[in-house]
């Protein structure tokens, strides 16, 4: 990968205000590269390395798109978005799943991330549509299902060789772990992760085009109503794909321009990640105020007392 002359600069810092007076402080690194990984604007290092976890679906998803098991099994841009998601769980979610499993004649049984607690299929879990996804190619590729979540399965070497290739990097030198849905995800340097979501929203790539598609045409099945994702990918009117990750990783593509966004907050919070997204698109001009003051309004607040506040900017580089 190629990449631009690193420059070190001041976090972000989102403070929890209440009152008026600082209650807590996290701090963020964020990065904005281009589709040949040169770093065009940051706050903190973006050599910083980090899990992607859910964050890396859209890309897992590309095994779906590349291989012919979208039309093989007569799956449509709603499946792949359940595809791409960290659905709540909801009937609607659930059913969509199912779907998938339905159309490639695979038991739901064969789904091997957790029941979540209070539930009860494996069907609820927010990563079952990226388990679906992965259990169809295996069917089209005759590739066995009960050891799909072994790293050295054909399906995650198929995911790992197309993280590489995206990434300009080898595949020997992507270090792995077990996610919590107990798929592996991979880590990575800010940088590189916000040149992966340039790459997925550049149009440049006929499979990642459709992904991106799928997710901006369908923003309820990536999260759900009243999540970030969701509701960002609707009021950006399909200009902007996002995606979430645990322990505060936020990842956002602006749609044909080449360019994307990474977001690491180091204690893992949600809302500070949130709250650091919409600030940078708000500065970038991703975003307009109006849709910037819809979304602080809804992830910024909280009750009478207190709000969320960010302080410092991206550096261009």
């Amino acid at each position: 990968m190629t990449r631009g002359k690193r420059k070190n600069t001041a976090t972000i810092e989102v403070q929890l205000l209440r009152e008026g007076i600082v209650e807590s402080t996290h701090r963020v690194g964020a990065v904005i590269s281009d589709t040949r990984g040169r770093v065009l604007s940051v706050a903190g290092d973006p050599e910083d390395s980090t899990f992607a976890r859910s964050a890396l679906k859209p890309f897992q998803a590309l095994a779906v798109t590349s291989t012919g098991t979208l039309d093989r099994y007569k799956l449509t841009d709603r499946d792949l978005a359940i595809i791409c998601s960290s659905h709540k769980g909801s009937i609607v979610q659930a059913r969509q799943v199912f779907r998938i499993l339905w159309h490639a004649e695979v038991d739901p049984a064969g789904l091997q991330c957790p029941v979540p607690a209070g539930k009860q299929s494996a069907l609820e879990h927010n990563c079952s549509g990226k388990h679906a996804g992965m259990i169809a190619v295996c069917q089209q590729r005759n590739w066995p299902i009960e050891n799909y979540m072994q790293p050295n399965h054909p399906v995650q070497k198929l995911i790992l060789s197309q993280l590489a290739e995206l990434s300009g990097m080898p595949a020997a030198e992507f270090i792995g772990a077990r996610d919590d849905c107990g798929a592996p995800t991979y880590s990575m340097q800010l940088s590189q992760l916000a040149s992966l979501y340039a790459r997925l929203a550049s149009g440049d790539n006929l499979d990642l085009e459709r992904i991106v598609r799928a997710m901006t045409h369908h923003p309820s099945m990536v999260s759900g109503d009243g999540e970030f994702d969701t509701e960002l990918m609707r009021l950006s009117e399909g200009e902007l794909v996002s995606k979430a990750g645990a322990e505060g990783i936020q990842c956002v593509g602006r749609v044909g321009e080449g360019m994307g966004l990474a977001i690491k907050v180091a204690d893992g919070a949600k809302r500070a990640k949130r709250a650091a997204a919409i600030h940078i698109l708000r500065q970038m001009g991703w975003i307009g105020p109006s849709v910037a003051e819809q979304l602080a309004q809804k992830y910024m607040t909280f009750g009478n007392f207190k709000r969320l506040e960010v302080v410092g900017e991206l550096s261009m580089l």
